[in-house]
């Protein structure tokens, strides 16, 4: 995770309907199935293993080093045994292999993807539980739910891993500059969480007005749901500091959520979310400290939840 900008304003509800992600005329829009409940104790879990990956290869998972390889294996073992596709994407990075996990989940129209995305790698500094085992766990509690429940999306899903963010959104773009014009072309939406489970938690959605056509829709689902279970949120303009970038400079619709890094929280942010002002969201952020210990299980649990809301309604 790099540094952000914040508007810092509260979001009004604005509903969101099928003509606004792409799925035609209001009138014809058929209902949207409810996710499941990701269970915060699972996504904890995983980050357990996470943690214990980091200390038996040298207390990280960073680029070039042996945890992060094996971070990717275990992702791959959990989806290879629910029912995926998968299939690792080796790049070269400051003259070490790096690594992006891609899963397919089997169903769907395979011309209109969302795509969920986030970076596997940590910083050599530390094990990276919250930047990014969390968004990784999410993401991968989510895609193993949506297997689970039997829906029948719509829209073709595909989870991604990236390698190497913390040396410049290596594996993201890598990626996205390895699909010709048509693949790009079948990728309608990508969701990225990059740091979802800060200890001094704040409620960030990606501002859509900067990024592609359609992204305000994402940043409305978004908000929409820490709406209905009364949490506000404040928009944040990321820009080209976490693996949505690639994919919004290819003309994608992109989105996501963030819980905090290192910046301030302040007395307004306090009295909105709860925590302590004038305390970093993540005072662990790039440090050795950044473990399980390092993590607010309320955050986790709501970001996941808002993961999977809006994997749904966009692809259901």
């Amino acid at each position: 995770m790099k540094l952000r900008t914040v508007l810092g304003r509260s979001i009004p509800v604005l509903m969101v309907t099928s003509a606004l992600i792409g799925a035609g005329p209001a009138t014809a829009a058929p209902a949207v199935l409810a996710a499941p409940n990701i269970s915060v104790a699972a996504i904890q879990a995983d980050l357990t293993k996470l943690q214990s990956i980091a200390t038996a290869n040298g207390g990280n998972r960073a680029h070039g080093r042996p945890g992060h390889k094996a971070s990717v294996d275990w992702i791959k073992g959990r989806l290879d045994a629910a029912g995926f596709t998968t299939r690792v994407q080796t790049f070269t990075s400051n003259g070490a292999t790096g690594y992006n996990l891609i899963a397919d989940m089997p169903g769907g129209d395979l011309n209109n993807i969302v795509m969920t995305g986030g970076h596997l790698d940590s910083v050599t500094a530390g094990p990276g539980i919250n930047d990014n085992g969390t968004g990784s766990s999410s993401i991968l509690e989510v895609a193993l739910a949506a297997k689970a429940s039997g829906t029948a999306f719509s829209k073709h899903l595909r989870f991604g891993w990236w390698g190497a963010e913390e040396l410049g959104l290596v594996g993201s773009t890598f990626y996205v500059n390895s699909l010709s014009s048509t693949e790009k072309s079948k990728i309608k939406t990508y969701l990225n969480f990059d740091m979802t489970g800060s200890p001094n938690p704040g409620y960030f959605v990606y501002a859509g007005a900067s990024q592609p056509s359609g992204s305000v829709a994402v940043q409305q689902t978004l908000v929409n749901y820490f709406t209905s279970i009364g949490v506000q949120t404040e928009l944040t303009e990321v820009g080209g500091r976490s693996d949505h970038a690639a994919f919004a400079r290819a003309g994608i619709a992109t989105g996501g959520t963030f819980s905090g890094a290192e910046v301030i929280k302040t007395a307004a942010q306090a009295a909105k979310w709860g925590g302590t002002s004038g305390v970093a969201f993540d005072r662990c952020y790039h440090r050795s400290c950044d473990t399980t210990a390092n993590i607010n299980a309320t955050s986790l649990d709501r970001q996941a939840d808002a993961i999977a809301h809006t994997v749904w309604a966009l692809a259901s």
